[in-house]
C-alpha cells in the first residue's frame, strides 16, 4: 500500500507523474471541496508537497494531525508558520540550493540594465529616436562600482562573487559579520550611502519587513540602484515609487512586489525601473531542480533517511 501524500501544490508535470507512482496523492490544490478533502486526508497524510505560495497556518495544521514533513518545492516559504511547524515535530524542507546561481545572475542583469538604461535604449532604438535625435545619453560605467548586499547567504555570496567579477567593491548588511574580505556593515542606512548599486537578498517574512526603508532609500539616492530579489515585504514600496517618481533614487530593478501578480500601475509608468514578474528562478532546468529537491526530501522522509534540505 502506497503512502498517502497531500498535493497543496503541484509539482511541474513529469516530478508529478513520479510522485503519482510511488504516494496516493491527495489533490487540495485541485479540491473543488476543500473541507472534505481534508476530512478524509488529514488523518492519513503524513507528507505534503507544498510551495511558498501556499499558507500554511495553525487553522490548516489543525486539519493535518498526522503531518510530519512539508516539502516545499519553493525557497521562500514566508507565508507558513515555522514556529507552529517546529512545535508539532513537522519538517520543512526547500529548494534554496537549486535556485542560487539563477536568482544571482537575475541580480546582477537587473542592475547592470538598470546602470546601462538597457530597457530605455532599447526603446529609443525601437521608435526611431536614435534616428531622427541621434546619440542616446551617456549612461554610467558598470565597472568600478560599490555594490552593497543586503543578506550575505548563500545567494548574496554568489551574488558578491559575480560583481567582484566585474570590478566592483563589495559591502554587506546581515546580522552578523561573515568569514570574507568583504566590508561589513552594522547599519543598513550607511551601507546604502556607501553603495552605489543596493541588491536586496535577504529572507522575506516578519523579521525584515519594511528593512529597506525610506531611510535607506534616500541615503542611496539619486544615482543609485536598487535591486530587490527578495521578496516585495522586505522593500518599503510607496517610498521606492516616491523616491523614483521624485529623482531621490535613479533606478530600480525589481522582481518582487508587494501585490503579486498585480504590483502597484505607478511602477508601470516609470521608465527608470526595469519590472521582471517574479521569475528569477525561472528557467526550465532551475525549476526542475526545485521539483526534484522537493520530491527527493519526500522520498528520504519515506525512507527514513536524512532530509536533504531541512529547515527546522
Amino acid at each position: 500500500m502506497k503512502p498517502d501524500v497531500l498535493v497543496a501544490y503541484p509539482l511541474r508535470s513529469p516530478f508529478m507523474e513520479e510522485l503519482g507512482q510511488r504516494y496516493t496523492l491527495h489533490r487540495l490544490d485541485q479540491a473543488d471541496d476543500r473541507d472534505a478533502l481534508l476530512e478524509k486526508a488529514g488523518p492519513v497524510c503524513t507528507a505534503m508537497v507544498v510551495n511558498g505560495h501556499v499558507t500554511v497556518d495553525k487553522a490548516l495544521l489543525d486539519r493535518l494531525p498526522a503531518l510530519r514533513l512539508a516539502a516545499c518545492s519553493s525557497a521562500g516559504f514566508d507565508q507558513m508558520d515555522l514556529v507552529e511547524m517546529t512545535r508539532r515535530g513537522i519538517a520543512l524542507t526547500n529548494t534554496s540550493d537549486a535556485l542560487v546561481d539563477e536568482v544571482a545572475n537575475m541580480a546582477v542583469l537587473l542592475a547592470l540594465a538598470c546602470q546601462r538604461r538597457l530597457v530605455e535604449a532599447d526603446a529609443y532604438v525601437r521608435s526611431g529616436e536614435w534616428g531622427r535625435k541621434g546619440m542616446f545619453p551617456l549612461t554610467p560605467s558598470t565597472v568600478g562600482r560599490r555594490t552593497g548586499i543586503v543578506g550575505l547567504g548563500n545567494i548574496g555570496h554568489s551574488i558578491a562573487r559575480r560583481c567582484e567579477a566585474l570590478g566592483h567593491e563589495i559591502g554587506y548588511f546581515g546580522r552578523s559579520r561573515k568569514p570574507v574580505d568583504y566590508r561589513f556593515f552594522d547599519d543598513l542606512v550607511r551601507l546604502a550611502d556607501w553603495a552605489d548599486i543596493l541588491i536586496v537578498a535577504t529572507p522575506g517574512g516578519a523579521g525584515t519587513e519594511g528593512l529597506v526603508s525610506a531611510e535607506v532609500i534616500r541615503a542611496l539616492g539619486p544615482d543609485g540602484t536598487l535591486v530587490n530579489v527578495a521578496r516585495g515585504t522586505v522593500v518599503d514600496e510607496p517610498a521606492l515609487i516616491a523616491a523614483l517618481q521624485g529623482g531621490k533614487l535613479g533606478s530600480a530593478g525589481i522582481d518582487v512586489y508587494l501585490n503579486e501578480p498585480t504590483p502597484d500601475p505607478a511602477l508601470a509608468a516609470l521608465s527608470n525601473v526595469i519590472l521582471y514578474p517574479h521569475h528569477a528562478s525561472g528557467t526550465v532546468e532551475t525549476r526542475d531542480r526545485m521539483a526534484r529537491m522537493a520530491l527527493d526530501n519526500v522520498d528520504a522522509f519515506f525512507a527514513g533517511q536524512p532530509l536533504l534540505t531541512p529547515v527546522n
